[in-house]
């Protein structure tokens, strides 16, 4: 009876109903476990999402950089003569550029300067798939006219509520005054906390130190029946060695590489991750080893009864797996209120995935099963001629 009684309810469950102090400790520690492994986690998907999203949304299928270029808020110049050269290989439909460099937005309520990263385009064959953009590109061909990033950080300002009340918004760039002839949507990024575009007669004009045979990024669009890698070999092998050409994909693959490994700040992350799982190991065995601790007795009295040690095993196991799944619910809604007020925060994309959801499910149980694997060399210690 006590046997079938045993296998209808598991004992792990019965031991933790019992310690109800014990088992809220536990499932605090090991909310609190996700929730750093959840933050690490979105800040780290955040940065590389926010860092592609400018390549992602150029409009174009191969593109141009200098081979030194590692990332758009570094970037390094080639001779646009180079794009007109590739403008006349088969497949290629039309070119455009881009010219990118960091300025200082006057906010236009307390007037302090704030770094802003600046695109300046063609307005007559814009870079941009953005819908706003392209909808203002006729302004943008009006000098000293600029298109304001909306998701950016509001210390730039209440630009967009601005915009909608008056049609002559002014501010200054880099102390040339400016009109604010739109807004868009592009997004904040770690080392940019706002965007803004305009046309390249502008772009010159707020930094006399270019010059505007040195482009950033050439766009190449292509047929729709073009086999964008032969065209792309085509046009890397035969121009010289000054220009790399990119997929899309490939462009936006170079600038995470950049952050991952050229920065601290992916090390960190990872870093971050590996603490937090080393946290809840150490909790979670703690815990175990308690309840262990205290139920030798218990322990030793089933094995005089006849159970095994694989069953007593099984036992611990099945704790593990409870204290994984009921502390993961906490720690995976506590993290949904996290994100949300990260994002409103920092304007970063930072928000839940399923996927993620999964991994730090499955890191959850790993982790609870490591602490208890560790707490099972305890049941050694469990005889059953000590309770004699």
């Amino acid at each position: 009876m006590i046997r079938k009684l045993f296998y209808k309810t598991p004992l792990a469950w019965l031991q933790m109903s019992r310690e109800k102090t014990r088992l809220a400790v536990a499932i605090v520690g090991i909310a609190f476990a996700d929730i750093l492994m959840f933050i690490q986690f979105g800040f780290k998907s955040a940065l590389y999402n926010a860092a592609v999203r400018p390549q992602y949304s150029l409009q174009g299928d191969i593109f141009l950089i200098n081979p030194q270029f590692e990332t758009v808020f570094s970037v390094k110049s080639f001779p646009r003569q180079r794009l007109y050269q590739a403008a006349g290989f088969d497949g290629v439909t039309s070119v455009s550029y881009l010219y990118i460099d960091s300025g200082q937005w006057r906010n236009p309520i307390t007037h302090k300067d704030r770094r802003i990263l600046i695109f300046g385009i063609d307005p007559a064959n814009s870079a941009f798939k953005l819908p706003e953009v392209n909808q203002h590109l006729n302004d943008l061909k009006m000098l000293d006219s600029v298109l304001f990033d909306q998701m950016g950080r509001s210390e730039y300002g209440p630009i967009s509520a601005l915009v909608q009340q008056s049609d002559l918004l002014e501010t200054q760039v880099n102390n040339v005054l400016i009109r604010v002839a739109g807004i868009f949507n592009l997004g904040a990024s770690f080392a940019a906390d706002g965007n803004a575009i305009t046309s390249e007669s502008t772009f010159m004009r707020l930094f006399p130190n270019r010059r505007t045979d040195q482009i950033d990024i050439g766009i190449i669009k292509l047929k729709s029946d073009a086999d964008i890698q032969r065209v792309r070999a085509d046009i890397q092998t035969i121009l010289p060695a000054d220009i790399q050409v990119l997929t899309q994909a490939e462009l936006a693959i170079r600038e995470k590489e950049y952050w991952a490994n050229s920065t601290p700040i992916g090390f960190i992350f990872g870093l971050g991750s590996v603490v937090a799982f080393i946290v809840g190991t150490v909790i979670v065995y703690q815990i175990i080893y308690a309840d262990v601790s205290d139920h030798l007795p218990e322990y030793a009295t089933l094995k005089a009864m006849g159970y095994s040690n694989r069953y007593l095993i099984i036992v611990i196991f099945q704790e593990s797996l409870i204290l994984a799944l009921i502390g993961f619910i906490p720690g995976c809604v506590l993290s949904l209120g996290v994100y949300h007020a990260a994002q409103i925060s920092t304007r970063l994309p930072i928000m839940m995935t399923a996927s993620r959801a999964v991994v730090v499910l499955l890191l959850t149980i790993v982790m609870c099963f490591i602490s208890g694997g560790i707490a099972i060399n305890k049941l050694h210690k469990a005889d059953p001629a000590d309770i004699f």
